[in-house]
C-alpha cells in the first residue's frame, strides 16, 4: 500500500517546476519586452509589448528589415554620456532594425540609405534621416542597425556596429496595446 503524498509537498513541487519551466522559456525560448523610447517610431511607440523570439536565430542568421533586440555595445553609452572618456555599455537592451549584414557597404546621403550602392526601399520610417553616413563596411559577424525614426535613434549611425553574439533575439509580436496587437514582421 503506497502512503499518500502530503498535499503541502505535492504544491510545493508544482510550484517549484512551473517557476523552473517559466525562467527556462524566458532564458532560452521567448521573452516579453517592453519599448521605453521613441526610437523605433513608427513601428513600434513608447509603452508598447513585445514578445521576442530566443531560437531562430540560433539556427539563421537575422536578415535585413528584421527588428531586433541587443546589448548594445560600449560605444552605444556615448548617446547617453558623449563627454565620457571611456564608454559604459548601457544596462537596458536595445531594439532596432537591421539594415547591414556582414560584408555590406552602407550609407546615407540625400536623405535616403543604401545598401550596396542599391536604394533601400524604407515604407516603416517616421522621416528620412537628415544625417549624412558612410559609406561603412560592416564586419564579419556584425551587423548595422538603425531605428525606425532615424532622427531621433542612438543606433549604428552614432556608434557602430552591433556583434552577433550582442543579439538576444528577434522582436516577432506586439501584445500591447490591444488595438495594436499583431506581428512585426
Amino acid at each position: 500500500m503506497t502512503r499518500a503524498e502530503n498535499p503541502w509537498i505535492e504544491g510545493l513541487r508544482t510550484i517549484g517546476y512551473s517557476l523552473i519551466l517559466a525562467l527556462g522559456i524566458r532564458h532560452f525560448v521567448a521573452e516579453a519586452r517592453y519599448i521605453p523610447s521613441e526610437s523605433m517610431l513608427p513601428t513600434l511607440q513608447v509603452n508598447d509589448r513585445l514578445i521576442i523570439d530566443k531560437v531562430s536565430y540560433k539556427f539563421s542568421n537575422p536578415e535585413r528589415g528584421d527588428i531586433i533586440v541587443f546589448k548594445a555595445p560600449a560605444e552605444a553609452g556615448r548617446c547617453t554620456d558623449p563627454l565620457a572618456e571611456v564608454p559604459q555599455a548601457p544596462k537596458e537592451a536595445f531594439i532596432k532594425r537591421v539594415v547591414g549584414l556582414p560584408g555590406e557597404t552602407v550609407k546615407v546621403e540625400g536623405r535616403q540609405v543604401y545598401v550596396n550602392e542599391q536604394l533601400l526601399q524604407e515604407q516603416y520610417i517616421n522621416e528620412p534621416p537628415e544625417y549624412p553616413y558612410g559609406p561603412v563596411e560592416v564586419p564579419e559577424n556584425s551587423y548595422l542597425v538603425l531605428g525606425d525614426n532615424r532622427n531621433n535613434s542612438c543606433d549604428s549611425s552614432r556608434w557602430g556596429y552591433v556583434p552577433r553574439d550582442n543579439i538576444i533575439g528577434q522582436a516577432i509580436v506586439r501584445f500591447w496595446p490591444l488595438n495594436r496587437v499583431g506581428d512585426l514582421n
